[in-house]
């Protein structure tokens, strides 16, 4: 199979969708390297001619997952995940923190209500006024950001 440029539409489609192989040269099977519509970098579609591969095809999941660069662990895994949500299952769950932890609602709104008395007030003075009424220790920086998002959400059009 050719390679493909480094940087070409397919990859920063990939990247976008969070769909990148991180490790596309472990993928072995005859698939991938007889034709250029099989692509050893869309996770996704590894994942599910690895699934396919057993399930269709009756191959062992251990060969299976030998060839597509997987684990038997993470074969199960994406099984697992295939089952419940379907293809978009086989996508990468993004990690981290979902949510702000310190930046609750009610926080939010203090700071919101706080502003609207007094439009002055640096994320410094907030920050100050949070640890009195709420016994939290909040950055000043966490503050700007949180306002920042806030304030992107609420431009949003519905």
């Amino acid at each position: 199979m050719p390679k493909p440029p480094p940087d070409d539409a397919k990859l920063r489609s990939l990247r976008e969708q969070g769909a990148v192989n991180p490790r596309p040269q472990t993928v072995t099977d005859d698939l991938f390297a007889a034709s250029e519509f099989f692509d050893p970098r869309d996770l996704v579609q590894v994942k599910y001619e690895m699934l396919r591969r057993v399930e269709k095809d009756g191959q062992s999941v251990t060969e299976a997952a030998a060839k597509f660069g997987f684990s038997r662990p993470s074969f199960y895994q994406a099984q697992t995940a295939l089952a419940q949500r379907g293809l978009a299952g086989l996508i990468p769950l993004k990690r981290g923190p979902k949510q702000a932890r310190k930046l609750s609602v009610a926080i939010l709104e203090f700071i919101q209500q706080a502003r609207q008395g007094d439009p002055s007030l640096s994320a410094r003075d907030l920050a100050t006024r949070i640890q009195e009424r709420f016994q939290m220790t909040v950055h000043p920086r966490t503050i700007e950001r949180g306002l920042a998002r806030d304030q992107k959400k609420r431009r949003k059009p519905e």
